[in-house]
């Protein structure tokens, strides 16, 4: 059963929980345990999940839970996987640059409020 994602840049860890059935301590886990798995933390430390780290959460799921692969093993297919996808240019993905442009926007005003 696969879940519509609501259309929005960043989901906290408990909403990522409830999407993907998943305890927070074992989406904090596999962010230990597989490299590609790292969402960006906001200046308070709240995870910040993309889209795109969701379908990566529920493909380790699968793995996992689904096809009982070890973590190692797991962590082997997503390679071979990865190897057949061309990678992201290095530098920052669009949506953490929209990101930033909006916090310093909130900053800039919080700024002249003061």
């Amino acid at each position: 059963m696969e879940a519509t994602l609501p259309d929005k840049l960043y989901f906290k860890i408990g909403e990522v929980s409830r999407l993907t059935a998943l305890r927070p301590t074992v989406l904090r886990f596999w962010e230990t345990e597989f490299a590609g798995l790292s969402p960006v933390k906001s200046r308070s430390g709240q995870r910040l999940y993309t889209k795109s780290d969701i379908e990566l959460v529920m493909a380790i799921k699968q793995l996992l839970y689904g096809e009982k692969l070890t973590i190692e093993g797991a962590r082997h297919r997503l390679q071979q996987r990865s190897k057949l996808i061309v990678p992201e240019p290095t530098g920052d993905r669009p949506e953490r640059q929209r990101l930033i442009a909006e916090i310093k926007a909130d900053l800039l005003k919080l700024k002249n409020m003061l």
